[in-house]
């Protein structure tokens, strides 16, 4: 018998049914140079991911520090801290990788490219801290101030100079960061130069386009300093009564008396008349008219006025007068005059002192209440072509026959 001889594999080919397929000897080496590419094309990477978490761990161990400064909780330090938190915390990991991208070395057009996000983000960076101290200075300005008082000159005068301000500000430093921004691209900067250059039928469309904007920022910053209107202010604007509820970068809120919004433009208040009853102080004189016959007895009336008036508690005993201030051929117009704190407190008294006045006059002077006369003469008159009526008052009929001749 003769023995049958099978070949046996090399160490490292794997085989099936006698074919050689993958001979590892030789593949190992390839292996190792691609995961070492890899490992060198990775590195940097890691390094950035690194100096990421390095930055936030020091912005973290900053704050831990800062708040061992134990600062009062309602300081305006503690409050600026706690509202630049967000964008320190973005400065940190925008710092890091500056550094970063300084050591590291990576393929130009990456590098390139990062550095560009980093200054882009450090614009946006210093624009939102910006932002933030704005906002907390107009807020912990604004606590100082209490609109429910009773004279609240004070305190409206210096809340709408700080919230016209306010979005003056927010508005210039958004357009700023924003413009900051897409200057660091090339073919914005292009576009920006070709555009200054001609400087003609463009530059008049972009004119006209921003003109509303331009317009009602100019006015707003033109409120905040003579403020012809303020926060709170009673106004007639458009023959509606209310009160300045909000001034916005550009328009204006009205709080109408029965709870409506006029939403108005801020130039309005510029280019427009309009009423302002609370422009030097919130107290207001009111008018009552009444229309009454020539028989009310005038000096009776006037003193029930004042016993009407001083018994309120919505007088500020300051002014209360009574004047006839037209007759006519029917009857007479007394005008009673009354002040109060302010605009609403005044609507109050005047209602009830015009219906307390017309209660007396039903009880006590029933015929000083207006009313029409007439005068009937005999029928033979009336031939002879003389009138024969006589109107002498108007309002309620009063028909009395004359004595006949």
């Amino acid at each position: 018998m003769h023995a049958v001889a099978f070949p046996m594999p090399r160490c490292g080919v794997i085989v099936k049914e006698g074919v050689p397929l993958l001979d590892l000897d030789t593949l190992t080496p390839q292996i190792r140079g691609v995961l070492a590419e890899l490992a060198n094309a990775s590195l940097p990477y890691l390094y950035l991911a690194l100096t990421v978490l390095i930055a936030l761990l020091l912005h973290r161990i900053t704050y831990r520090l800062l708040r061992r400064l134990k600062l009062p909780s309602k300081s305006f330090s503690r409050q600026a801290l706690a509202a630049v938190r967000r964008p320190t915390r973005l400065a940190y990991v925008d710092i890091g990788l500056i550094i970063a991208l300084s050591v590291i070395d990576l393929p130009y057009a990456m590098q390139s490219d990062l550095r560009h996000v980093t200054v882009i983000l450090f614009i946006l960076i210093a624009g939102w801290t910006v932002k933030g101290v704005a906002d907390l200075a107009s807020e912990y300005t604004l606590r100082h101030y209490d609109l429910a008082q009773e004279d609240n000159l004070r305190a409206r005068q210096t809340i709408t100079q700080v919230r016209i301000l306010h979005r003056v500000i927010q508005i210039t430093i958004i357009l700023l960061t924003v413009g900051a921004a897409l200057l660091t691209f090339d073919s914005v900067k292009r576009y920006g130069v070709s555009l200054l250059a001609s400087a003609g039928a463009a530059g008049i469309v972009l004119g006209f386009a921003a003109r509303p904007v331009l317009t009602n920022l100019i006015s707003g910053i033109q409120i905040a300093l003579t403020q012809p209107i303020r926060i709170d202010d009673v106004v007639i604007v458009e023959g509606e009564w209310g009160w300045i509820e909000d001034i916005g970068a550009a328009f204006v809120t009205v709080r109408l008396w029965d709870w409506r919004r006029l939403i108005v433009p801020l130039s309005y208040f510029v280019e427009q008349p309009f009423q302002n009853w609370t422009r030097e102080s919130a107290s207001i004189i009111g008018t009552v008219f009444w229309q009454v016959d020539y028989m009310v007895p005038i000096e009776r009336m006037r003193e029930k006025l004042q016993e009407f008036v001083e018994a309120s508690p919505r007088w500020d005993r300051r002014v209360c007068n009574l004047q006839v201030v037209d007759a006519t051929e029917q009857g007479l117009k007394m005008r009673g005059l009354m002040s109060s704190r302010n605009s609403p407190i005044n609507w109050d008294l005047r209602c009830e002192i015009r219906e307390k006045m017309i209660v007396w006059l039903q009880q006590d002077y029933p015929t000083a209440l207006p009313r029409l006369r007439a005068e009937m003469v005999s029928s033979g008159l009336a031939e002879e072509g003389l009138d024969t009526s006589r109107p002498a008052h108007g309002g309620a009929s009063d028909l009395s026959p004359a004595p006949s001749s």
